[in-house]
């Protein structure tokens, strides 16, 4: 990077070439050209460095500049810093400090990244800061969705509103075309400043895909550029419009958060109180790209479309369609083999876009081929259902303690009646001696009962009064504890560790 940037300050051909440029002849001019060239290089930052040789040749195109200017002054930085709850140890609180970047929308208002301000408790803590101010603005999430990853700020402070105008909601950028990324750049001190830096990229394609902390697929649009840490939530600028908001990157591409998802959260907050806005048919599918499968489900040359596998409980399709029906067409749009459906540009996506994008409570008619014969349904569409991650920010995590044994439930596994617990921690003591490698091991019975769930593993224990416990664990390993011996080592483990109760309250209140 850094001779990549010195060889810019030296005319063209100079380096390579003594005899392209005489600099005895005229020191000054040289001298001068290398200033401006410095200039140049410190005004760009880490934008597209052809901009500062087209400079260097005199040949400086209009469409080639940025054209951001005064809308760097909607852009912010936001601060998150919260006490989140250990997993695996729940009655521990860790500091978890991060910030990431917004910009002004319509009603004085901040629009963000949701996982720039993820872990929402008592002890949550949202500031902002304006573009070369040094004050702290105390901010309020007044709407967060994990599900298309954006939240909403709000700002008391008149002061802070001074001089910020909202920036203009654009379209969907065409393929091929160079959009700007604006945000707060971090990982090194020096670019933790208030220095707003400059992404460019092509756009390369728009997708459906399963967000951050998502159960369902939404639109997404990738660009040929690497968004860096603390971009997180900033404005992608197309002709000073905003058309979609950064959220992930990597070293080859980056994906942002297209301006429709933008406007049906923005009026989704502003129609209703629901957290999700956005819909899901809920059911899993398969695609029948294979002919010998079209023709076992009596599908005609001219049809097209996805075999349904099956419905959740949930949906509101429950009860009206079926395994094995062939969905047709959504809204009398035809779904190809390949689940897909047209979009913009001659492009195509997946069907799951029709539906994601309509509200809560309202209808699709789907038309479907059942044993050979087609039937049409007017299906009522249900939010879609929130991550099991996301519902963990929002309480303080179950556990209990027994022989020194930390029970917690598994939350890499979707929630459930049947909820899987697992061995977290084990608290060292002669109780549990011979143990430790129990450790991260699923829990499968009490007394040869099957455990459901950690409130039933804490009943099935705590029912157990004097006798002896038998635990069944993954890998047929078995635990055996005696009842009164480990309440005894109990209270002597939860005093050395400073640990207040045995058992999270949740578990403790009546049962859901």
């Amino acid at each position: 990077m850094l001779v990549r940037n010195l060889r810019a300050l030296v005319p063209r051909g100079f380096l390579s070439s003594p005899h392209s440029y005489n600099v005895r002849s005229n020191p000054v001019t040289m001298a001068g050209r290398v200033v401006r060239n410095l200039f140049a290089i410190l005004n760009v930052g880490n934008n597209d460095r052809s901009t500062v040789k087209k400079k260097q040749n005199g040949r400086m195109k209009t469409k080639e500049t940025c054209p951001v200017g005064l809308l760097k002054n909607s852009v912010v930085k936001v601060f998150f810093a919260s006490r989140d709850y250990s997993r695996t140890r729940p009655w521990e609180t860790h500091t978890e400090r991060c910030y990431g970047t917004g910009f002004a929308i319509s009603g004085k208002r901040i629009l963000t990244n949701a996982h720039v301000v993820e872990v929402l408790n008592e002890h949550t803590s949202v500031h902002v800061k304006k573009r070369g101010s040094t004050i702290k603005y105390k901010a309020k999430v007044q709407k967060i969705a994990h599900e298309c990853d954006l939240a909403i700020l709000e700002i008391d402070s008149q002061e802070f509103w001074k001089g910020m105008n909202p920036l203009e909601l654009g379209g969907i950028p065409p393929l091929k075309k160079a959009v700007f990324v604006l945000g707060y750049s971090g990982g090194i001190p020096f670019l933790t400043s208030n220095r707003i830096w400059i992404t460019k990229g092509l756009v390369s394609s728009f997708e459906t895909k399963k967000y951050l902390h998502s159960d369902t697929e939404l639109l997404r649009i990738q660009i040929d550029a690497t968004i860096k840490d603390g971009n997180s939530g900033g404005p992608v600028i197309l002709e000073n419009k905003v058309v979609g908001v950064a959220y992930e990157g990597s070293q080859i591409q980056s994906s942002l958060i297209p301006t429709p998802i933008v406007k049906r959260f923005i009026t989704g907050d502003e129609e209703s109180d629901q957290q999700a806005v956005f819909c899901s048919l809920g059911l899993s599918y398969q695609s029948i790209k294979n002919a010998q499968i079209r023709n076992h489900f009596k599908m005609s040359s001219e049809m097209t479309g996805i075999l349904i596998n099956k419905i959740n409980m949930w949906s509101g399709a429950y009860g009206i369609l079926k395994k094995n029906d062939i969905i047709l067409a959504i809204d009398g749009v035809p779904i190809a083999n390949d689940a897909t459906v047209p979009f913009w540009e001659n492009e195509r996506i997946s069907f799951n876009y029709l539906i994601s994008m309509k509200k809560p409570g309202e209808t699709s008619m789907i038309k479907v081929l059942r044993r050979g014969k087609e039937h049409e349904y007017n299906i009522n569409l249900k939010p879609v259902k929130p991550h099991v991650r996301v519902q963990q920010y929002y309480k303080r995590p179950s556990y209990y303690i027994f022989g020194g044994f930390v029970f917690v439930p598994n939350h890499n596994l979707s929630e459930s009646e049947e909820q899987h617990v697992i061995i977290s921690e084990i608290l060292e003591d002669d109780i549990n001696q011979g143990y430790e490698s129990f450790k991260d091991l699923q829990v499968e019975k009490v007394n040869k009962v099957k455990v459901k769930n950690l409130r039933h593993l804490f009943e099935l224990i705590e029912e157990n009064g004097t006798q002896n416990l038998s635990i069944d664990l993954e890998d047929d390993k078995v635990l055996v504890l005696n009842y009164e011996s480990a309440k005894k080592a109990d209270s002597i483990i939860l005093k050395r560790h400073n640990i207040t109760s045995a058992i999270s309250n949740d578990l403790t209140g009546p049962s859901n």
